[in-house]
């Protein structure tokens, strides 16, 4: 016998077919009916074809674009400083997809109704795909309300921000056809205290807002360094102020920007972040003089609802690939969902992902309807709550599906890992968690008409008897004022909570909605995979489950 005849030591077999290639929107039913449900249903067309991309060359584009991570080089070979961030093609093909499509720009250019849930859904299958490429895409999304608080600034910069042409070109504005704008406001010595800031602004000529300044100071982050512009945070005499701070002059020359290093993250590799220097850097004030951090917050308010689009899609792709693979693989002879606690744990995931969906479209649905009073209360609240609690489910959720599949979730051949590592960004990035609560409690507290607005979306429980209890019990929460800082967790995760039932109720999939309330609402355990009996995971699971066509 030749040694040859022992070669093949075994067959591969119960292995589950890949998932390469199919359509996130096709597979994805909730999100089918959800952007319908909240008025995005005129772009089912648009965003069919995304999610084809997304599922299929932006999936591959978002491995090779983590594989080969940004490169920071500060001077040429002849020793020149050049302050330079150079990206994979990958990375380019990701957002040059993402803005020829219109995500960052889609809203403003076409605001009709369900424009922000179109929006939020093709960036929900983009950052399935690959999430780090969404920072920069955000921000220029989010700058925009920003920007029209100045109308001058406004007039130069929004054409090259809302062009569907993606231009990396290191070039001057008036020389590119289109352009990202980035965010740079905390500086070390005060993180998310921004009043702590120590960056100067002094004016070239009177001052105020459209004038120009040159800044003095340094930021701890700014993200992404390559964008063309920046809106960004410095004192005046007046106190802190906004400004549009370009990448150069008018002349040509490059700005007084200096890049320090990037920074070196858990997750979020195919973007890059870094800390940067202003040694005199032109910029221009937007928006009125000494009231920078409000003028901020209108692109600030975007990007936190971004991080709960981006969190409810980390949650997706995990549960998509845990279904996926545990509709194929066998244990014991038989396949993992159809083994009793495997589909505990799967349908349990999956309310969990439906949920985060169904509030982050409805913000969208809010955001579509600014006119609108009730409308704008519920964002200016739920932006909040949202951004709180859809982001602190996700790194849980993300690691219970990674166990659903065994070792092939644990390694990098894997997307799991990835989505993981991404998760934690969203709670932390725009204000971490006690921000977020605070500015719950700051909102309901001190803006009127923000508590009733919630209660009036909220109702009265729709003839749930445990969303009535619960809604009561919030209610009594909020009349007792005493130690309220100490329970702002407690009362920020009651909101979303409540929020989302209501919003599953709604929709009338009893299957789902009194699934959730049982769960979320009742006496449900303490990890993923303690429902309660008689609750029908195989509707659940099927329900989630990609069926490729």
């Amino acid at each position: 016998m030749t040694l040859s005849l022992h070669a093949e030591t075994h067959e591969v077999f119960n292995q589950v077919p890949p998932l390469d290639g199919a359509n996130l929107y096709r597979i994805d039913l909730p999100l089918q009916e959800w952007t319908q449900r909240f008025g995005g249903g005129w772009a089912q067309a648009r965003i069919d074809a995304y999610g084809a991309l997304a599922g299929g060359e932006l999936m591959a584009a978002g491995f090779l674009a983590n594989e080969h991570k940004p490169v920071f080089h500060s001077h040429d070979r002849y020793g020149q400083r050049i302050d330079l961030v150079e990206f994979h093609p990958a990375y380019h093909q990701l957002m040059s997809t993402a803005i020829e499509h219109g995500l960052p720009s889609l809203p403003w250019t076409d605001p009709r109704g369900g424009a922000q849930v179109a929006r939020a859904a093709m960036s929900y299958l983009h950052s399935q795909a690959e999430a780090g490429s969404g920072c920069p895409l955000t921000m220029t999304y989010a700058s925009v309300p920003a920007l029209k608080l100045q109308g001058d600034v406004a007039e130069k910069w929004l054409p090259k921000i809302l062009s569907t042409q993606y231009d990396p070109r290191n070039l001057p504005i008036e020389q590119k056809t289109g352009a990202t704008i980035g965010m740079a406001m905390t500086e070390k010595q005060g993180g998310t205290d921004v009043r702590a800031n120590t960056t100067r602004a002094y004016p070239l000529g009177l001052g105020g807002a459209g004038q120009a300044y040159e800044l003095v100071g340094h930021k701890w982050f700014c993200s992404a360094p390559m964008c063309d512009a920046f809106l960004t945070l410095a004192y005046t005499k007046k106190g802190l102020s906004c400004f549009l701070l370009p990448r150069h002059r008018p002349d040509g020359t490059r700005n007084a920007f200096y890049i320090q290093r990037l920074k070196n993250k858990l997750g979020n590799q195919s973007n890059a972040s870094s800390e940067v220097e202003y040694r005199g850097a032109l910029a221009w004030m937007v928006g009125e003089e000494g009231r920078g951090v409000p003028t901020i917050i209108e692109m600030v308010a975007l990007t936190r609802f971004d991080c709960m689009v981006g969190s409810s899609a980390l949650m997706r792709q995990a549960l998509t690939q845990a279904a996926h693979h545990c509709a194929h693989r066998q244990v014991s002879g038989r396949v993992l969902s159809e083994q009793p606690l495997m589909q505990n744990v799967l349908a349990d995931l999956a309310l969990e992902s439906e949920a985060a969906l169904a509030l982050t479209l409805r913000m969208g649905q809010a955001l579509d309807n600014p006119h609108d009073e009730q409308q704008a209360k519920f964002a200016r609240l739920v932006t909040a709550v949202g951004k709180y609690w859809i982001c602190k489910r996700a790194p849980a959720m993300i690691n219970e599906a990674a166990e659903c599949m065994g070792g092939a979730g644990y390694v990098e051949d894997s997307i799991l890992p990835r989505l993981y590592r991404e998760a934690p960004v969203n709670s932390t990035w725009e204000g971490s968690g006690n921000v977020q609560c605070l500015d719950v409690l700051r909102a309901l507290s001190k803006e009127p008409g923000v508590l009733d607005a919630l209660f009036s979306e909220l109702g009265d429980g729709h003839g749930d008897l445990h969303l009535a209890a619960h809604i009561q019990r919030l209610q009594a929460g909020f009349r007792d004022t005493a130690d309220i800082q100490y329970r702002a967790r407690q009362l920020t995760e009651d909101i979303a909570l409540a929020l989302q039932a209501k919003l599953l109720l709604e929709a009338g999939n009893a299957t789902v909605s009194d699934a959730f309330i049982a769960s979320r609402l009742g006496n449900g355990g303490r990890v993923y995979g303690t429902l309660s009996r008689g609750v029908d995971v195989e509707a659940l699971i099927a329900r989630s489950t990609p069926h490729l066509l």
